[in-house]
C-alpha cells in the first residue's frame, strides 16, 4: 500500500484542533491542489474563501448551527459553487447567461464541482498531518452567509472545511459493505442483506466508542435523517433566486424555481424572510434537544443540527 492510499484510508473527521496556525506555504499547497483537480469542460466553476479572522470564525460557527470546532480551526474554507466568472465571459462576448443559468444541470455541475474540490483539499491538508471536517451547514443560515462573504450573483455556497492540527484522535467510523456500494456492471438493488449486516456493525460501533456512546443504527439514522417534511434548509430556494439561479429557460429545459415551502410543502419563512436562528436545547424538527452544556462533553454527531455542539444527548 503506497503513501498516498495510507493516508485516505486514514481520513478522521476532526472536531477538536490545537493553537498551532497552519502555515502560509501549506494552506498554498492545499489550494493548488484544488484548483489541479478534475473540472468540466475547464470551466473551473470553483471559488474557495478563507476565513481566517478569529472573530469572523466565530461568526461562521454561528451561522453554522453552533459548532465551536468552526472558531477554533485556525482555517476555515468556504467552498462556493461559481458562474461569476462565466458570467463575466458571457458579458464580454455580448451573449445573454440570465436565459441558460437557470437550467437545473447547472447547479448539478456546480454541487459536483465543490464536491471533487473539497475532497482534493481533505487529502491534501491530510498529507501535511492536518485535520479536517466539511460542514455542510454553512446553507443553514445561506442568506446571511453569503453577505457576510459579499458573494455576486451567480456565487453559492455549499459546503465549508475546517483546516487545523488536531486536538483528538477519534476512532474511524465504519463503513458500508464495498458489494453495497461498488457494482460490476449494473447496480445490484438487493441490498437489504448487506444494510442489515452493517446495522450490527454500525450499532456495535456506536455502543463501543468511548465518546458519545448510544444505541441505534445506520439504517435508523438514514430514515431519522429524512424523515418528511424534511426542512433542514429552509432558505436554500431564496438563496438560488436570490443569486440568479432560478431563471425560467425556454426550449423544454428543466429549470430551477424558487418556490414557497411549509413542512408540507410551503415555506414558513416566506421567499424573503431568513429562517429564524435555532437556540441552544431548541428542538430541531426531529425531536433531539440541541446540545447547550458547556464543559468538555463531547460534541453530538448524530444530526447536522446537533453537529459540534457541546452537551449529553442521544
Amino acid at each position: 500500500m503506497n503513501e498516498v492510499i495510507k493516508s485516505l484510508l486514514s481520513h478522521r473527521s476532526i472536531r477538536a484542533y490545537g493553537d498551532h496556525p497552519v502555515e502560509e506555504d501549506v494552506l498554498d499547497q492545499i489550494i493548488q491542489a484544488v484548483q489541479a483537480a478534475p473540472n468540466w469542460v475547464n470551466l473551473q466553476h470553483v471559488s474557495v474563501i478563507v476565513v481566517k479572522d478569529p472573530e469572523r470564525r466565530k461568526k461562521f460557527a454561528a451561522l453554522c448551527g453552533e459548532q465551536p470546532h468552526i472558531a477554533q480551526a485556525p482555517v476555515f474554507l468556504v467552498f462556493c459553487a461559481d458562474y461569476y466568472r462565466t458570467w463575466l465571459a458571457c458579458r464580454a462576448k455580448g451573449q445573454p447567461f440570465d436565459e441558460v443559468v437557470g437550467q437545473i444541470d447547472n447547479l448539478i455541475v456546480g454541487a459536483h464541482e465543490v464536491g471533487i474540490a473539497l475532497g482534493t483539499a481533505v487529502a491534501a491538508a491530510e498529507s501535511f498531518g492536518l485535520g479536517t471536517v466539511p460542514i455542510g451547514d454553512i446553507r443553514l443560515h445561506a442568506l446571511e452567509a453569503a453577505a457576510e462573504l459579499g458573494l455576486p450573483k451567480y456565487v453559492l455556497p455549499l459546503l465549508g472545511l475546517c483546516v487545523g492540527y488536531p486536538a483528538e484522535r477519534p476512532g474511524r467510523k465504519p463503513r458500508l459493505p464495498r458489494d453495497a456500494v461498488c457494482f460490476e456492471e449494473r447496480y445490484d438493488q438487493a441490498l437489504e442483506p448487506l444494510l442489515a449486516q452493517y446495522d450490527e456493525i454500525y450499532a456495535a460501533y456506536l455502543k463501543e466508542r468511548p465518546w458519545n456512546s448510544r444505541v441505534g443504527t445506520w439504517t435508523q439514522l438514514a430514515a431519522d435523517f429524512y424523515r418528511p417534511p424534511y426542512g433542514h434548509y429552509p432558505e436554500v430556494p431564496e438563496l438560488l433566486r436570490r443569486q440568479g439561479f432560478s431563471a425560467p429557460v425556454d426550449g423544454g429545459n428543466a429549470t430551477l424555481k424558487s418556490e414557497k415551502r411549509t413542512e408540507s410543502g410551503e415555506s414558513p419563512y416566506g421567499i424573503s424572510e431568513p429562517a429564524p436562528r435555532r437556540g441552544k436545547n431548541q428542538r430541531h424538527r426531529y425531536g433531539h434537544v440541541r446540545c447547550g452544556r458547556a464543559g468538555g462533553e463531547r460534541n453530538c454527531r448524530y444530526h447536522p443540527v446537533c453537529a459540534g455542539l457541546r452537551g449529553q444527548l442521544h
